[in-house]
């Protein structure tokens, strides 16, 4: 899942996989539960959003939870609902910036475009993953002799400069005589879009122009992730931020129901990877929504007659919000504090700031460190400098909305927000270690707290 330069709908049903080959069974929100301890299962929602949980075998209503949090979703350019544009005869597409990226990286990177495609079969509408894997899309720079402040101070704007190139008008008039079919039941969707990308859509899925309903499709880096670094230390590749924590949640849930701690834990194992983080997760299936309550309330309510279960299991829990962390930049040291400076190879970082930027408080990170020394996981720590506004994450808003105690951590990065970001190698297995010891211990150091 860390190599994939493709959307989060790509990983979320990559995770699906890897969890339904450990065994883990899948729910769905619509139909009645029958869950029961020492088993696992998982469930999404948008197709965006995976939460996965394992009931340990001694678990019983009310017992605690032990929740890794993390975000599936990425800033990136999404397709706009009516993209077709043209300028100079160039054939463009229309797209809308989604989070808060750094988007002078796009320019000048062979891009193409990957998502889901929603269709008519039959009676029924699915969703279809889509991506042309070859560079179809370019966001050409302006020439510094047409600009001459570029090589010093280069700026956009964002509706006017973002905009791909696709085609040129000649060629696509020289090279296809396809024309989109009128669909008496979905006709704009292929009079908003050219009649060449639409093309490339249904050739690609195999499916006629009638039966496409919508879709939701991004802009992705062509150039796929590597290891790099003379002594291959590094990881390069988009989305970092994070994917990362995704697959090191997955990996150390999975790898924790493998012991036998599993099969005496008085606990629900529980995964949340949320959609929509980037954008302030005030969505039906961010981290904002009812989703993960709806989720737990009815795994304490499953064969049990006490309707405080719910409320009885929230000071029993611990949750881990677990996203990207700032690794200091040796080109501008200055932008972190002096005594908290994480860097590559040296531990996952706890964050921490007095302002509740990051969930942290003494007892929780006081049960990381605790937890990450069992694991044999170094730990570094992390606070912004007072002059520095300090960036948030799902911890603050998960521990307000639920009331669960929660500590903030990730793996120390570069190049945050990027189109394509870096980071350490040893920083995946330190995370899924680190991880894996949360599952396995959490439940027997909660025992011994009197605080």
């Amino acid at each position: 899942m860390v190599s994939l330069p493709l959307p989060w709908y790509v990983a979320v049903e990559e995770g699906c996989q890897l969890l339904a080959a450990a065994g883990f069974k899948e729910l769905k929100e619509t139909e009645k539960w029958n869950v029961k301890p020492n088993n696992k299962y998982y469930v999404t929602r948008n197709k965006s959003t995976l939460i996965a949980f394992a009931i340990g075998g001694n678990y019983q209503p009310g017992n605690g939870f032990a929740i890794l949090g993390a975000h599936t979703d990425s800033p990136c350019l999404k397709v706009k609902p009516i993209s077709k544009k043209m300028r100079e005869d160039f054939l463009q597409v229309g797209v809308e910036c989604y989070g808060g990226g750094s988007w002078h990286t796009w320019f000048d990177r062979d891009l193409t475009i990957a998502g889901r495609v929603i269709i008519q079969n039959g009676k029924s509408i699915a969703q279809r993953l889509f991506h042309i894997n070859k560079p179809i899309l370019r966001i050409p720079n302006v020439a510094i002799h047409l600009e001459r402040d570029m090589g010093t101070k280069f700026e956009w704007n964002k509706e006017n400069h973002l905009t791909p190139i696709l085609a040129t008008k000649i060629t696509e008039e020289l090279l296809t005589s396809a024309k989109p079919h009128k669909s008496p039941d979905f006709p704009k969707i292929a009079e908003n879009h050219h009649s060449c990308l639409i093309s490339a859509i249904c050739g690609e899925l195999d499916v006629s122009v009638e039966s496409i309903i919508d879709f939701e499709l991004c802009l992705t880096d062509t150039q796929p992730a590597a290891i790099g670094g003379l002594f291959d230390e590094f990881i390069f590749s988009p989305r970092l931020d994070n994917l990362h924590s995704c697959f090191c949640a997955i990996k150390g849930l999975v790898n924790s129901t493998k012991s036998e701690s599993f099969e005496t834990d008085t606990m629900i194992r529980m995964m949340s990877l949320f959609d929509n983080e980037e954008v302030g997760s005030e969505t039906a299936q961010g981290g904002q929504s009812t989703l993960q309550e709806l989720i737990m309330r009815r795994l304490c309510s499953a064969q049990n007659h006490n309707v405080l279960a719910y409320e009885e299991s929230i000071p029993k829990s611990l949750m881990v919000s677990c996203d990207m962390a700032h690794a200091v930049h040796p080109n501008y040291t200055e932008k972190h504090e002096d005594q908290h400076k994480p860097n590559f190879h040296k531990g996952v970082v706890i964050k921490t700031n007095q302002n509740q930027r990051y969930a942290t408080t003494a007892i929780t990170g006081a049960i990381m460190r605790k937890i990450a020394e069992l694991g044999g996981v170094s730990v570094q720590e992390f606070v912004v400098r007072n002059d520095t506004p300090c960036g948030s994450t799902l911890g603050p808003l998960m521990s307000a909305k639920l009331g669960i105690p929660t500590v903030d951590v990730g793996a120390a990065q570069l190049s945050m927000h990027s189109i394509r970001e870096m980071c350490d190698t040893t920083s995946v297995k330190m995370t899924c270690d680190l991880f894996e010891s949360f599952y396995k211990n959490y439940s027997s150091i909660s025992a011994q707290l009197e605080l």
